[in-house]
């Protein structure tokens, strides 16, 4: 059983691998421009984005490389988002939980924005000595914004080691109302400096537009380091499932393992918050895909959840610019009109089990 279980894993880990590249060359074929529409020119202005291939005459080549920049920046968005999803709601032991739902990427957005208002010019000169520094602030502003939610809810939604779920999503909901009333407070305070509030509000809802180098590096970076604590929480997520007190019996230090677990949580949703804004549900529909394709463990559900969501946002992004080609249809905005009926889905598909809450 646990080796038709491993290849069963291994199977949709392909096949996975093979949808991105595939998703990814497709992205470098579609844009708004029609510069780069044939297979041939978008191969060679890919390769020589590297300084592998002769470069493509003028604007064909800025259009290959920006499609790329944002086709795997997208890819890390969704692989952050995806992994965040899986293992918060492997900590909380429950499909309802995701960084969007209980503010963690709220927190992440309120501190990359405060970032964007000392590297905009807003804080002491000591801090932002160039405007170089935002390529670290802004990420390392996200994670302590998310890492710092995420204890805060676990804290007040926990009682001697126990999580209540309707406490968990009820501070879920304080806290997100909390987020973006503080959001709002600070786009009215810099509402007449245009650049600056032109970039919270892209924040807001989420941006993939104008990706550069850098905001790959940072997204796939976050998503390296986060895939890291996988061998030291999945089994014991597994073991935690039925009870804490079960996984404690047998030996798991479970304080350990949330703490692991929420900072990876933190990381990863805070480098997908840094390079593209709020970007919401992601995490909370990839790990329930998964699950239904795979199984509940956590052994397989965590390393293919990464995988899952850099598929799934980079297919959204795709259809997305297929289906509005004239209008910028951001990802965020999209997100939260297929998450809001998805979660309501959830909702009504447990409403026994919520019942008994």
């Amino acid at each position: 059983m646990a080796q038709s279980t491993r290849a069963r894993a291994q199977l949709w880990a392909a096949l996975l691998v093979a949808l991105l590249v595939g998703l990814l060359l497709v992205t470098l074929r579609l844009g708004p421009t029609h510069l780069v529409d044939d297979v041939p020119s978008a191969w060679r202005g890919f390769w020589a984005t590297f300084g592998l291939a002769e470069r493509l005459p003028g604007a064909q080549q800025v259009a290959v490389e920006l499609r790329l920049w944002r086709g795997l920046t997208a890819a890390g968005v969704g692989a952050a988002l995806g992994l965040a999803g899986a293992l918060v709601q492997g900590v909380f032991r429950n499909g309802l939980a995701s960084p969007s739902v209980l503010g963690i990427s709220g927190g992440a957005s309120l501190g990359a924005i405060a970032a964007l208002l000392l590297v905009g010019g807003y804080g002491p000169r000591l801090v932002v000595s160039s405007p170089s520094s935002g390529l670290v602030l802004v990420p390392l502003a996200a994670f302590v914004g998310a890492l710092v939610v995420a204890l805060v809810v676990y804290r007040l939604a926990s009682a001697q080691g126990r999580v209540s779920i309707p406490a968990l999503l009820l501070v879920g909901i304080a806290v997100n109302t909390f987020l973006g009333g503080a959001q709002q407070l600070v786009q009215m305070l810099v509402v007449g400096d245009w650049d600056v509030s032109k970039s919270i509000l892209l924040w807001s809802f989420g941006s993939l537009q104008d990706r550069l180098p850098w905001h790959v590096v940072v997204v796939w970076s976050g998503v390296a380091c986060a895939v890291t604590v996988i061998p030291f929480v999945a089994w014991e997520l597994d073991l935690m499932q039925p009870g804490i007190e079960d996984a404690e019996a047998l030996g798991v230090d479970t304080a350990r393992v949330k703490l692991i677990a929420l900072a990876a949580v933190a990381l990863s949703a805070g480098a997908a918050v840094a390079v593209a804004g709020q970007i919401a549900f992601v995490g909370l529909i990839v790990p329930h895909l998964v699950r239904f394709a795979t199984g509940v463990s956590h052994r397989t559900l965590l390393w293919l959840s990464p995988l899952a969501g850099a598929c799934f946002l980079t297919a959204a992004d795709l259809i997305c610019s297929a289906a509005f080609p004239s209008v910028p249809l951001q990802p965020g905005v999209v997100m939260s009109l297929v998450g809001g009926p998805f979660f309501v889905w959830l909702l009504w598909q447990k409403r026994r089990e919520i019942a008994l809450w």
